[in-house]
């Protein structure tokens, strides 16, 4: 998800995404920990991605 995107959602689909993405990356972290995943940029991509959506709440937050 790109920082466009992450822009045009509201803060309640914000924070829907950022549990979403959340869940996904735990489970993720724990099938590569398992068996390694045929992608793991994967993850550094997720983690990016809630940074992101981090970022986003905290600014409109500050506003």
């Amino acid at each position: 998800m790109k920082q466009k995107e992450v822009k045009e959602l509201s803060v309640e689909e914000l924070n829907d995404k950022l549990k979403s993405f959340k869940k996904e990356l735990s489970e993720m972290k724990m099938t590569h920990a398992i068996s390694p995943i045929e992608n793991p940029m994967q993850i550094k991509s997720i983690r990016r991605t809630i940074a992101r959506i981090n970022t986003e709440l905290t600014v409109r937050s500050i506003q």
